[in-house]
């Protein structure tokens, strides 16, 4: 296979030119998404190639303490940032996203790199880290969906909640139908994703591959094993955070104790 063309940084300053058609119908449909896009773009740029470069240096370092120790600032940046668009308090809801983030991580993570990859060492950074990126990259935009509708729900159908407390039902119990939506609404993406990769899309991670100069069927397996495991991390991080949010946000006597107008 042939290696990875490279792109010259000159051609990929004038690819960005292309942006001027989103900012454009942002204008036109005043949405107002401008400045927010500009500032987006030049974090993206900016963090991608810091961390570009340090991941160049940890790659040669590969050393356990540091891998975790990167692990956990992309658990707590990725977990800030599902509450931050969820926009709900902090207080609340962090620690929750965060035990759901790490539970359906690190088990992963291991047994990735234990029984199925089998890296030498198997807390191999080059393997790891974007592993770990990917499955993490996977879960923002889910837990974010399972959030909002979770309390939007809550809100909206407040009667039924407050009927089912009324009735004598525990909170766990009353909030059950509304995580049990939530979970739905936020695993359903992913599993129409599933149901047409190889046929309407070919995923990141084998299209990195291919273009790397990895044999088709090896990209394919890899892919198959990083589309499973985002959907395990993705049922049992949202199923987590739901379920500490509800013990977290819901007092003893079934008061809700924050909504999505909360920050």
């Amino acid at each position: 296979m042939a290696s990875v063309a490279d792109i010259h940084w000159g051609v990929l300053a004038l690819f960005f030119s292309t942006l001027i058609v989103p900012l454009a119908l942002s204008r036109y449909y005043q949405l107002k998404i401008e400045k927010e896009l500009v500032i987006s773009v030049l974090r993206m740029t900016v963090q991608l190639v810091l961390v570009g470069v340090y991941l160049e240096y940890l790659f040669k370092i590969n050393n356990l303490a540091i891998n975790i120790c990167w692990l956990f600032a992309m658990i707590i940046i990725g977990s800030s940032s599902i509450v931050s668009k969820a926009k709900l308090p902090r207080t609340k809801v962090l620690l929750p996203v965060m035990t759901g983030l790490i539970l359906g991580l690190l088990p992963l993570l291991i047994l990735i790199c234990i029984a199925v990859i089998q890296p030498e060492p198997f807390y191999n950074a080059q393997y790891l880290i974007p592993l770990a990126g990917m499955l993490l990259g996977n879960s923002l935009s889910g837990n974010i969906v399972a959030l909002q509708n979770l309390f939007t729900s809550l809100e909206q159908r407040k009667t039924e909640y407050e009927a089912a407390i009324s009735l004598g039902a525990s909170p766990k119990y009353a909030s059950l139908p509304f995580v049990r939506e939530a979970l739905q609404k936020s695993l359903a993406p992913s599993l129409a994703s599933m149901s047409t990769t190889g046929l309407v899309t070919l995923p990141g991670m084998m299209t990195g591959q291919i273009l790397g100069g990895a044999s088709p069927m090896i990209a394919i397996k890899y892919q198959l094993m990083i589309m499973v495991a985002i959907f395990v991390m993705l049922s049992v991080s949202i199923a987590v955070t739901l379920s500490l949010s509800v013990k977290s946000c819901i007092n003893a006597n079934g008061r809700i104790l924050v909504n999505l107008s909360d920050k």
